[in-house]
Parts: C-alpha cells; structure tokens; sequence
C-alpha cells in the first residue's frame, strides 16, 4: 500500500471517529435534559395554560424564582431547567415556550455560557437565535430579557457578562418585540462588586431580597405587554 493510500485511510478513519464524537455530544445534549422536558410536558397535560399566558424560561434563576409568591394569582407558568445555556434553551424551544403561545417570554440565561468559556458576542449570538425563533412562530410574543447577573462567585466573568448585556440592550433597543430588563447595577454594592447580600451561600444564586430587585423591574414590562394585547 502507497504512502498517499495509507494517509487517506487515517484521514477516513479519523473523520469516522470524529463524527462519532459528534453524535456522542449531541445524544448527550439531548439525554442531560430529557427528564426536565417529560416533567414539562406531563406537567402540560395535567392543566394545559390558557394562551396568550406569560412564560419564564432560562436557567436555574429562572428556576428559583417562587412565581406564585412573587406573582400571586397569576399562575406564571416557569420552564427553567437549572445549569442550562442559551443553546439549550434553543434546543427544547417548542417545549418550554412555543406550545404555551404566550403572551410575552421572560427569559434569563448566560450564567453558566460565560462560566464554561463562551465569549460575550457568543452568548449575544445564541439570544439573538433564540428571540428569532421565538418571533418567527409568535409574531405577536413579546420577550423580555433580564440581563445577566455579576455574582460573587463568577465575578472572573464579569467583563465577558457585560459584553453580552450591552449587545443585548442595543439590540433591544432597536427591536420592537424586545424589552431589556437591566438588573446589573441594581445587584451592585458601593464598592461596585456584587453585593453579598443578594447572594446565597454559593455566591451565585439569589436572596429573596435579589428577587425582590427583580420583580420590580420586571413589572413594568408585564404590564407593557398585558396593554399591547
């Protein structure tokens, strides 16, 4: 066997193995929320939400957010799964969003983006994926998007953080179906780092003092979007 002969074969047997990877990756992708994704959709079959409802969706802040406390009687439906990235978001979109047909998205994510490595400009790029799925199958959905948190214990990202929000408040401001909701320097003591305050023991999550910042600067654009309907 030639030389040429033999390098083809490695260059074949390397492209099989890589995508092998691929697949490996993308089943795993899939499988790491599988059990999320059932308990929504069991969840839906249960008590199916009225459309034109309103739908949180993100990360574990999302997650963490006792909405019936925070929203009395308005029965919030949250779709946050804890650890997600915007891709993931992205990936069970039809499940934890477009079936609901609602009103407006809250939506939070980019927390654990930055963490494992992904650039602001990245992050900005999987939201603007995101919101574009979004309108593309419900036009008349608003989505509000709560700008990432500095934190305490992810304060090494923080510059990567910011990149992200300020794409994101440009975009928004140029996008009608968009509302930037900026909690940053809200969760910022006087020294300008986070305030430990708002954080539980990990330094990540929030207080119910952190939710309660949020909750108020989330109101005015529930409110928006109940008039505009």
């Amino acid at each position: 066997m030639s030389h040429i002969s033999s390098y083809r074969l490695i260059r074949v047997a390397l492209l099989l193995v890589a995508m092998g990877t691929l697949v490996s990756v993308s089943d795993a992708q899939e499988n790491r929320w599988a059990a999320a994704m059932d308990a929504f959709i069991e969840a839906d079959r249960a008590m199916s939400p009225p459309e034109n409802h309103v739908v949180f969706t993100g990360s574990s802040s999302i997650v963490r957010w006792d909405l019936e406390k925070w929203f009395p009687g308005q029965n919030f439906i949250n779709r946050g799964f804890g650890g997600s990235e915007i891709s993931d978001a992205i990936r069970h979109i039809d499940t934890v969003v477009l079936k609901h047909k609602p009103r407006l998205v809250v939506f939070y994510s980019g927390d654990n983006d930055t963490a494992r490595g992904k650039s602001g400009e990245t992050v900005f790029a999987d939201f603007k994926t995101f919101a574009g799925k979004v309108h593309a199958e419900l036009p008349q959905t608003k989505i509000a998007v709560i700008s990432i948190k500095p934190s305490v214990a992810r304060w090494e990202k923080v510059e990567e953080v910011r990149k992200a929000n300020r794409l994101m408040r440009d975009f928004a401001a140029k996008t009608a179906y968009i509302g930037f909701v900026d909690i940053e320097g809200t969760v910022l003591g006087w020294d300008g780092t986070p305030n430990p305050d708002l954080l539980v023991d990990d330094g990540l999550h929030m207080t119910p003092a952190g939710y309660e910042i949020w909750t108020a600067a989330l109101k005015p654009f529930l409110m928006a979007s109940a008039g505009s309907n």
